[in-house]
């Protein structure tokens, strides 16, 4: 390829044109195309791209393994292109688009096209197959797909991720019942022995955290001690990835979080597992239980730091952020970080999940708006903002109404438009189940309106829906 300068003229650095590629999906993704900020923005990349397309006749942009390559060499970038690099990696990925072709100089209306291609591929099942033949007669650009390069791993389209996060989560739950029947029948048991379920689970939250979330959606009441604790330490995690904290950091706040729940083992079976409510002498037995699991960590072999605090949040998980909780204690005293993030997270997931006296979980949605109301008393107001922007208002897995009278499942929540997650359509307007497919409530019909909106929750129990059949 030539190089920044030829016969005099100077062309943009190939890092620019890449970076400029970054810029206008990303706020395609905000904007209508025919919108002013992503007009300009087209202009700049056209302004950087034609004269290099006018010089080579044919530009090739190709993604190998981490890197870009612009006419089979590779692009360098410095530490400030590292967002946008990574932010288009990753929707290359997703539509396991491996090169874009510039076979003549762009127009405005050409990259316009390409835009609402790229968008409209990313909520189809086939994506790639989707963006080739939606550019179709923009003439002046094309499409190749991922390949694999020697000496790389296999791509994300080779890999069946979802075995690996299920693989993954069940391992958890597999793990945390055997440590509460070693704790049950005796038996000391290691605390150093769950790192390494929790660090599997902490590279997943920060490569696939939507799937994870998802799994914790999945309610399982025959067995909700186990998945309970798995599902805290997911949900505590991916909240203090969001709030920045080291992997290292959140691999112990995920060992904290799967042991919080510990002391339950001594509660007697025909307590816990009570179909009705407690009596107060029940209630007391119940409340008992931050204390017994502080002992039971104390007994584990292998006591260091991490241990120490798993301790200090057995006892403190429902104290609640002004100390109303339980247990009491003389004097006041700011919670322990992770009490208050697994405080959160344990509250949620208990409130939706099934258990043996309710067997019909609440909506996420309710649980939310409930934990709203206790948000400055019960939890941490400033961290509870974040578990929201997490969750989304319409959390992973909720059924939902949209406004075209489809029923869907949220399948995955948008960071920046927490209405307009994206969400898997099950059932038509006509009310027939359909082959499931994918809708992002982020399209938009030509005139600029959404094209589906969410009207209202709705109750899988109602409609006998198994959300597992659908996340799973």
């Amino acid at each position: 390829m030539a190089g920044n300068e030829v016969k005099g003229e100077v062309f943009a650095e190939p890092k620019t044109i890449v970076n400029q590629l970054a810029v206008i999906i990303r706020t395609s993704a905000i904007h209508d195309p025919g919108n002013i900020a992503v007009t300009t923005a087209i202009d700049k990349f056209i302004a950087a791209t034609n004269p290099l397309i006018a010089s080579e006749r044919e530009l090739v942009l190709e993604l190998g393994g981490e890197f870009f390559y612009l006419n089979e060499t590779r692009i360098r970038y410095s530490l400030e292109y590292l967002p946008n690099f990574d932010f288009l990696i990753r929707e290359f990925r997703k539509r396991g688009l491996g090169s874009i072709v510039f076979r003549d100089v762009l127009k405005s209306q050409d990259v316009q096209n390409f835009l609402r291609a790229f968008t409209a591929s990313a909520s189809s099942l086939e994506p790639f197959e989707t963006l080739a033949e939606e550019l179709t007669d923009v003439k002046s650009l094309g499409v190749g797909n991922l390949r694999k390069i020697a000496g790389e791993g296999k791509t994300e389209g080779e890999v069946d991720i979802r075995r690996m996060v299920k693989k993954s989560y069940f391992n958890a739950v597999s793990y945390t019942r055997g440590v509460i029947n070693k704790i049950k029948s005796g038996e000391k048991i290691n605390i150093k022995k769950a790192k390494r379920v929790v660090e599997s689970m902490v590279d997943l939250i920060l490569e696939e955290e939507q799937l994870l979330l998802g799994m914790t959606t999945i309610k399982d009441y025959d067995e909700y001690t186990y998945h309970h604790s798995v599902n805290v330490s997911i949900l505590a995690v991916a909240l203090a990835q969001r709030l920045g904290l080291s992997k290292r950091s959140l691999t112990e706040l995920g060992l904290v979080a799967l042991f919080h729940d510990i002391g339950k083992v001594e509660i007697p079976s025909e307590v816990l597992n009570k179909p009705t409510s407690f009596t107060d002498d029940e209630w007391h037995i119940v409340q008992k239980h931050p204390f017994w699991g502080v002992r039971a960590i104390l007994k584990m072999r292998g006591i260091d730091a991490t241990a120490a605090r798993a301790a200090i949040v057995a006892f403190e998980h429902h104290m609640y952020y002004d100390l109303s909780g339980y247990p009491k204690t003389r004097e006041s005293f700011e919670l322990d970080f992770y009490s208050k993030i697994i405080s959160l997270a344990d509250q949620y997931d208990s409130m939706t999940s099934a258990r043996v006296y309710s067997r019909i979980p609440m909506p996420p949605d309710k649980a939310l708006s409930i934990m709203m109301e206790r948000a400055g008393t019960q939890l941490d107001p400033i961290l509870f903002k974040f578990f929201i922007n997490m969750i989304g208002v319409f959390p992973t897995g909720s059924l939902v109404m949209l406004d075209t009278k489809e029923l869907g499942v949220v399948y995955q929540s948008n960071t920046l438009f927490l209405d307009r997650p994206k969400v898997l359509v099950i059932i038509n307007s006509k009310g027939e189940k359909v082959d499931r497919h994918i809708v992002d409530l982020l399209e938009k019909a030509p005139d600029g309106k959404f094209l589906r909106t969410i009207v209202k929750t709705m109750d899988p129990n109602k409609y006998r829906i198994n959300l597992a059949e659908y996340l799973l």
